[in-house]
């Protein structure tokens, strides 16, 4: 009865870690697919041909990033990786970014009542220039981060970031 008894338990506790591995490795993802919105100037133009400088022109790219406790913010970091993510094929078909900027870092990001607020560091001033530009590198970091349900509208710090 003793050897029954070590059987039924070994049996019982293989069937668990089976039951344990199998929920890891098909239930849980260790990764999430995110986009991240880099543009097209093609796609921006209006019936004369000429730039817009719009939405109109924002590609999604989809990506995968591991899970954390930090999407927005792992995201919005990947985006200002900027032309290391496109892929050739990307590339080819006229999808582009002025990221990364050199000396643009996000330091943090906080959620309240729908309003995301990203602090930035920009110091070497790469996010100021024409309004077309800045429009654009401002509607790539609002469009990665309103993907995510909660984000109803992006708020940026310092309040100049971003600013013609």
């Amino acid at each position: 009865m003793r050897k029954s008894a070590i059987i039924i338990i070994l049996i019982i506790l293989i069937l668990i870690m089976a039951g344990v591995l199998t929920l890891k490795l098909f239930v849980l993802p260790e990764s999430k697919t995110i986009k991240l919105y880099y543009y097209n100037p093609e796609l921006d133009k209006d019936e004369t041909g000429n730039t817009k400088c719009s939405r109109d022109g924002l590609v999604a790219i989809e990506r995968k990033i591991p899970l954390s406790k930090t999407p927005i913010q792992d995201t919005i970091k990947l985006l200002l990786k900027g032309k290391e993510n496109l892929t050739e094929a990307e590339k080819a078909q006229g999808v582009t970014t002025e990221y990364p900027l050199e000396g643009l870092s996000l330091k943090g990001a906080s959620l309240k009542d729908g309003v995301l607020t990203l602090e930035f560091d920009d110091s070497q001033n790469r996010t100021v220039g024409g309004s077309c530009r800045v429009g654009i590198l401002w509607f790539q970091i609002e469009a990665t981060a309103k993907q995510f349900p909660k984000v109803q509208q992006v708020r940026f710090l310092p309040e100049e970031i971003f600013q013609p």
